[in-house]
C-alpha cells in the first residue's frame, strides 16, 4: 500500500509512530526553511511539517508544489506546540513530521479554489473537484451509512436482496418512460424501469416472500429541488401480510435508521392520518407536522353570513376556511401583501383577514361587511385570541386547500417553526383510489391498477369510484413525501373490476399488463410493499436544500449533465443501425425480408424426401411457398389460445370388435420374390 493511515484519522494515540500518507495540498505556509502543509483525503486535514534540513534535496518539491497536487509523505507523528493547536479540526493536536515526499501527480490551475462559495453550474461542470469539497464527502458518507443501515436493517429481518431488470417493458405508471431503442428488434424499445413494481410483485408469485433492492429508478419528468431524473429508492415487498403488518415493519425500520445514523429515538408511535384529514385540516397529502396551523372549516358561518362575497361562493358549491396564526397580530403591512400576492398566485382572487389587536381591538376591512354576530362566530370558531391573525380564502374546494396549505407553510417560515434538527415522521393513510382526470374525462388510477381497495368499498368500484379508498399509504417527513406503497390486488375477480373500472378493453389489459395477469394466474400470495427514496431521506438529515447536494453526479434543472455534457447527439452511423428514421410499415417489410432471409431452404433436399421430381424452373416458386406456410405456422405459433376451450364431438362405438379373418396365403407373400427355398426367401451368402 502507498499509505498507512488515512489523513483524517490520525490522533494522540499514534504518537511517535512511523506513518506514511497520501492525499491533495489543501494550503502551504512558506516559513523559510520549514513549510507547513495541510493534506487532505476523505477523511479529514492533517499539518504536514517539511524540514530543509531533513529532506534535503526533496524539499524542493514542497517548495515548488501546487494546490490540490497529490503527495505521499512519511514521517512521524508528534504533538503540536500549544499554541498551534487547532481545535477545529479532529486531527488538530498532532501533526506529521515530514521524512520523505513523493510528489504523485501535479495538479493544473483549479477552474475555482474549493473554499470559495461558487455558484452550482461551475460546481457541477467540474463535480469530480466538488466531490473533494468536505461538506460533499461527508454528504456521500453519510448516504451510504444511511444506505447500509437499511440494508443491515431488512437483512436482520429476513428479506433477500434481489436485482430486477433495467431494461424491460414501457407501462403506465404515472410518469413519462425513458425509452432504449433496439438494434436486434428494429422499431421496438425498451423502457428504464420507472420502479421495480411489477418485477417485486412477480417475485411474491415466485414465493421470494421477503424482497428488497436498493433500486435505480428513471423517469422523465420536469425536475425540481427534490426530484431527479434517476433517482435511487429502497424497495420492499412482503407476502402473507396486511396493511398495519407494513406500517408496523416501516415504523421499526426508520426508528431503527434513526437512532443509529442521528442518536434521534423516537418514543412515541408515529402518527397516522387518512387523506381526507390530511387535505383538510393541513391542505397537503404530506403535511409537516413541526407546527400546528390548522385550517378551520367556516363553510357553515359563511352561508349565513351578511357577506356577500363568502355567500356567493358558498352558494356556488365552494368552501370558506380559515387559519389562525397565533400572535400574528404582530404581522407588518408588507408581509400581509406578501402573503396575498402569494394566494393570489397560486389561483386565489385575494386573501381577506382579520387582526385582534392585544387590546381586543378588531381591525379588518371585512368589518364593514360582516356583522358582530358574523364576527364572534368565526373568532369562536377559530379559537382566536387578542392578538391573533385569521386570514380566510373562498373558492372551490380543491383552490382553497392548496392555497391555505402554501399559506400555512409561509406562516411557518415567518415565524421559523420549521428547524431542520427537529423531526416529525407521519403515516398518511387511505387514499383515494382514483382520481378524475380533465384531460380524459375519466376517472384514472391514482396509484396503479394493482393497488387494493378496502373491503367494504369493492362494490363501487364501478359505480362510485370518487368514494372509493385505497390500501396505500406514504410516509412524511418534514412535509416531505419519503416514500408510498399499498396492499396489492392478489384476487383475478377483483382485478377484473378494477380493469373494468378503469375502462380497459381486453387488447389494452393483454398489451399493457398481460404477462402479468397471466402470472396471477397460477398461485398467488396476498402481498403489500412500499419504497422510499434514498436521496431524500439523506438529503433531509444532512438539512441539504436540493438532492444535487447528496448525489455524486446529478443532472440540472434540464435533466443534463453539465461535465459530460449528456445528453448529447449520435453518430450517423448509431442511428441508421437503429432504424429510427424509417415507418413501422418498412420496418414491418424490412424485418419479414430479414426473417425470410434467415431461412436457408434446401429445395433439392426437401424434393428427395418427399420423393418428388421438381423442375429446375419450379424450385424458386416451391421455396416461396414453402417460406409462405412457414409464415404462417409462425402466426398460429403466436396466437394466443390461453383461453380457447379444446371442443370435441361425440363418437360411438369407437373400439372395433375382434374377428377372425382369413391370412394371406405364405405363397401368395412369396410369389414376387426372385428366390425361394421351403416357402422363405434365399438369400445368397455374402459374408464368409
Amino acid at each position: 500500500m502507498l499509505r498507512t493511515h488515512y489523513c483524517g484519522n490520525l490522533r494522540e494515540t499514534n504518537m511517535k509512530s512511523s506513518v506514511k500518507v497520501c492525499g491533495w495540498v489543501n494550503t502551504k505556509r512558506d516559513m523559510g526553511g520549514i513549510i507547513f502543509i495541510d493534506l487532505h483525503d476523505r477523511e479529514g486535514t492533517l499539518q504536514v511539517v517539511c524540514d530543509l534540513e531533513v529532506l534535503k534535496d526533496k524539499f524542493k518539491i514542497i517548495e515548488n508544489i501546487k494546490n490540490q497536487s497529490v503527495l505521499q509523505v512519511s514521517g512521524k507523528i508528534r504533538l503540536r506546540d500549544h499554541e498551534t493547536i487547532n481545535p477545529k479540526i479532529a486531527t488538530g493536536t498532532v501533526e506529521l513530521y515530514a521524512e520523505d515526499c513523493t510528489l504523485l501527480s501535479e495538479a493544473a490551475p483549479l477552474p475555482f479554489s474549493l473554499d470559495d462559495d461558487v455558484r452550482e453550474d461551475l460546481r457541477l461542470k467540474y463535480r469530480f473537484l466538488d466531490i473533494r469539497r468536505e461538506t460533499m464527502i461527508n454528504n456521500l458518507k453519510f448516504r451510504h451509512k444511511i444506505q447500509k443501515l437499511t440494508q443491515d436493517y431488512l437483512d436482520n429481518e429476513g428479506f433477500i436482496n434481489v436485482e430486477t431488470p433495467m431494461l424491460t417493458k414501457s407501462t403506465p405508471e404515472g410518469a413519462r418512460d425513458y425509452i432504449v431503442p433496439s438494434r436486434v428488434h428494429p422499431g421496438e424499445f425498451y423502457a428504464l424501469p420507472q420502479s421495480p413494481q411489477i418485477f417485486k410483485q412477480l417475485l411474491m408469485v415466485g414465493g421470494i416472500d421477503k424482497y428488497y433492492q436498493v433500486a435505480r429508478c428513471f423517469r422523465d419528468e420536469d425536475l425540481r429541488a427534490d426530484r431527479q431524473p434517476e433517482f435511487t429508492q429502497v424497495d420492499m415487498e412482503m407476502s402473507f401480510v396486511n396493511q398495519e403488518d407494513v406500517l408496523l415493519h416501516l415504523e421499526k425500520m426508520f426508528k431503527y435508521i434513526f437512532k443509529h445514523s442521528m442518536n434521534v429515538e423516537f418514543d412515541e408511535k408515529f402518527t397516522r392520518i387518512t387523506w381526507q384529514t390530511a387535505m383538510d385540516r393541513y391542505g397537503s397529502d404530506k403535511p409537516d407536522l413541526r407546527f400546528e396551523l390548522p385550517i378551520i372549516d367556516i363553510t357553515d358561518i359563511a352561508r349565513v353570513c351578511e357577506f356577500s362575497v363568502f355567500r356567493k361562493v358558498v352558494d356556488d358549491g365552494g368552501v370558506v376556511r380559515a387559519i389562525c396564526v397565533k400572535g400574528g397580530d404582530i404581522f407588518t403591512r408588507s408581509q400581509i401583501d406578501e402573503l396575498t400576492k402569494t394566494a393570489q398566485t397560486f389561483g386565489a382572487k385575494g386573501m381577506a383577514w382579520i387582526s385582534l389587536r392585544p387590546d381586543g381591538e378588531i381591525y379588518s376591512i371585512l368589518t364593514k361587511y360582516f356583522s358582530e354576530k358574523d364576527i364572534k362566530a368565526i373568532i369562536e370558531k377559530t379559537e382566536a385570541k387578542n392578538g391573533d391573525f385569521i386570514l380566510f380564502c373562498a373558492d372551490k374546494l380543491d383552490l382553497v386547500r392548496k392555497v391555505l396549505g402554501i399559506l400555512r407553510l409561509e406562516i411557518a417560515d415567518i415565524f421559523q417553526l420549521r428547524r431542520k434538527d427537529d423531526y416529525k415522521i407521519l403515516f398518511v393513510t387511505d387514499f383515494p383510489q382514483f382520481e378524475y382526470s380533465e384531460e380524459e374525462g375519466r376517472f384514472v388510477a391514482a396509484h396503479h391498477p394493482f393497488t387494493m381497495p378496502y373491503e367494504e368499498d369493492i362494490d363501487i368500484l364501478e359505480t362510485d369510484q370518487g368514494a372509493v379508498r385505497a390500501q396505500a399509504y406514504d410516509v412524511v417527513l418534514n412535509g416531505v413525501e419519503l416514500g408510498s406503497g399499498s396492499v396489492r390486488i392478489h384476487n383475478s375477480k377483483i382485478q377484473e373490476k378494477m380493469f373494468n373500472a378503469l375502462g380497459f378493453s381486453d387488447e389494452e389489459i393483454k398489451e399493457r399488463f398481460g404477462f402479468m395477469v397471466d402470472a396471477f394466474r397460477y398461485g398467488t400470495p396476498p402481498h403489500a410493499g412500499f419504497a422510499f427514496g434514498l436521496d431524500r431521506l439523506v438529503m433531509i438529515l444532512v438539512g441539504a436544500s436540493s438532492l444535487r447536494e447528496v448525489i455524486a453526479f446529478p443532472k440540472t434543472k434540464d435533466a443534463s449533465c453539465l461535465m459530460t455534457n449528456a445528453p448529447n447527439v449520435v453518430d450517423e452511423e448509431q442511428l441508421e443501425i437503429l432504424n429510427l428514421g424509417l415507418s413501422q410499415k418498412e420496418l414491418s417489410l424490412n424485418k419479414k425480408a430479414k426473417s425470410n432471409d434467415q431461412i436457408d431452404i434446401d429445395v433439392d433436399k426437401v424434393a428427395a424426401l418427399a420423393m418428388l421430381s421438381i423442375k429446375e424452373e419450379n424450385k424458386d416458386k416451391m421455396k416461396e411457398d414453402l417460406l409462405s406456410i412457414i409464415e404462417f405456422a409462425n402466426q398460429l405459433k403466436e396466437a394466443d389460445t390461453s383461453n380457447l376451450k379444446l371442443k370435441t364431438n361425440e363418437v360411438t362405438n369407437v373400439f372395433r370388435a375382434d374377428k377372425v379373418t382369413n391370412t394371406n396365403r405364405r405363397d401368395d407373400m412369396l410369389k414376387n420374390a426372385k428366390t425361394k427355398e421351403d416357402g422363405l426367401i434365399l438369400v445368397k451368402k455374402v459374408i464368409e
